[in-house]
Formats: structure tokens, sequence, C-alpha cells
């Protein structure tokens, strides 16, 4: 299933995806900010619609997957996008550096323990993706791996991104609906969100000494994300490089994707069976009694 192919911010299928060619800008002649939170609005009433007869089908998990550099806006996206969703359908894992148990097991195993349950959605703040972005820039992180004979270079990156595609491939096809964004967002706008974190208090525990580390390895993120990107954008997984210089507009198409995906989905509620009806019937009739005797 395609989720939502229709959008100019799908990544290819056949690796022809180049982030240089990738805006993280909206288009010119876009709207002004107000008309993207009005739209973002009727999306979000909406998407509270779809959850509910999502919820109740029961017959498959939306797994939503938000990457992007530091200060790309996954946070604040996944509160604005998913604040009118029943959180007794929706769960949120936020995935940071792995922890002993963790380590202990093949680089899959923590993110699988947190799939989506059917009728729940799911969505993964950093995932499995953390191993082809951040463990192949600093590559020296695959020593706390213990494997036991590591391909080297360019050999494991590629049975890693593998390994990823087969998983989505098989999460797909048993019910799993799979929508990745990356939230693309610019090195200048990134570093004018850095200084306003600086300069808010409220926002300092927010900040790290590393991001502006890491900063000085933007090159080398930007070819570790579009390698990932090219090689895992799947019909049954799709990409999406959404521009997020502009909170509000990004915003906007995040939420306009995924109740896209939930719109091509056959939803229906459930239909009860001939006993079920009876059972039904019975009770209706016991309760107009009960109701009528209390009259």
């Amino acid at each position: 299933m395609i989720a939502s192919a229709a959008s100019p911010y799908l990544v290819p299928f056949d690796g022809s995806f180049r982030i240089a060619d990738a805006p993280s800008a909206p288009p010119r002649g876009s709207h002004d900010k107000a008309t993207y939170k009005a739209r973002l609005a009727d999306l979000i009433d909406e998407l509270d619609g779809l959850q509910r007869v999502f919820y109740a089908d029961g017959r498959y998990s939306l797994l939503l997957i938000f990457q992007a550099m530091d200060a790309g806006g996954k946070d604040s996206t996944i509160r604005a996008v998913m604040t009118g969703v029943d959180p007794a359908g929706c769960e949120v894992h936020s995935f940071l550096r792995p922890s002993v148990e963790e380590l202990q097991h093949d680089f899959l195993w923590r993110t699988t323990c947190r799939l989506p349950r059917r009728g729940r959605i799911g969505i993964f703040n950093r995932s499995y993706y953390e191993e082809v972005l951040v463990v192949r820039v600093h590559p020296e992180l695959l020593e706390a791996q213990r494997l036991p004979e590591p391909a080297s270079g360019e050999e494991l990156w590629r049975e890693r991104l593998e390994s990823i595609t087969d998983l989505e491939r098989h999460l797909a096809r048993n019910g799993t609906v799979i929508v990745k964004f990356w939230l693309n967002i610019s090195r200048d706008e990134q570093r004018r969100r850095f200084l306003k974190r600086l300069q808010n208090p409220s926002k300092h525990w927010k900040f790290e000494e590393s991001d502006v580390v890491e900063r000085g390895y933007w090159d080398q993120y930007m070819h570790a994300y579009e390698r990932a990107l090219t090689a895992t954008s799947r019909p049954w997984a799709p990409w999406f490089a959404i521009p997020a210089d502009d909170k509000p507009f990004m915003q906007w198409q995040v939420a306009r994707t995924i109740v896209d995906t939930l719109r091509q989905l056959p939803l229906r509620y459930p239909e009860p069976d001939e006993s079920r009806r009876r059972h039904f019937a019975e009770a209706l009739a016991l309760l107009q009694a009960e109701n009528a005797a209390e009259k």
C-alpha cells in the first residue's frame, strides 16, 4: 500500500532521491502560518474520527517514524498533530542512547519490542534508523555492540539497510502500515533554533553540548540520510522528506500524509454476527423492562 503517493515530498522508490534537491522550506507563494494552522486543525478533527474506526476495526496497526537532525521539530510535530487522538489508541516511544541490556541484543530488538498492536498507532521518535545514521557517522559506537564478526565499511551499512527493509516488508505483510517522516531542516535554521534555546531559560533543558559538536558532522549526516532514505523508501514503507524550516507548514504536511494514509485503508466498524445480535436484543429487552419498572 502506497501512503499518499501523490505527495510532492514522497521519496521515490527507484533510488533517485538526492538531498541536494530536497527543499527544507515551503514552496514559493505558500500561505501564511495562520492558514496552515487552520488546515491542521481541520485535519486533526478528521484524524480523530479516523482513529476511532481504526481502533474499532482492529485489523491494522500504524507505525509512524520520525527522524531529523537535532531541533528538526520531531517533538513539537508529534504533539501538534496527535493532539486530538485518543491516548488509549496511541503510544509514543523515544529512542535515545541504547541501554546495556539493549546493546546485548541485535540492533532491531529494542524497537521491535515497542511495535504497535493491531488497532493502535505507534510513534517512534527516532528509531532503528539511528543505527545507520548516528552509528554510521560515529562508527566507534559499534565497539559497545560487541558484534561477533562485524562486516566492515560499506558492507556493514548495506547489510543493516537490508535488515531494515526486510523487517518493514515483514511488518507490512502482517498488517502494519508504515509511514516514515524525515523532517528536513536546513543548517541555518538549526542554528537559529539552537540560539533560541540558549536565549530562553525555559528551553535550556533541551540543549546539550553535543548538539553543536554534531553540527560539525553535517555533511556526513546528510550522506547517511541520503543512503538510508534511498535504500529503504518502498511502497510498503515510504519515506517523506518534509520541509522543516517552517513548523506550521511541516505539521500540516505531516498531518495531511497521515490522514491520507488512513483514508486509503478499508476501515469499518465490526458488524456483530447473528448470535451477538440476539444477545443485544435480549439485553435491550431486559434494560427496557428495568427502565419501565422504575417508572
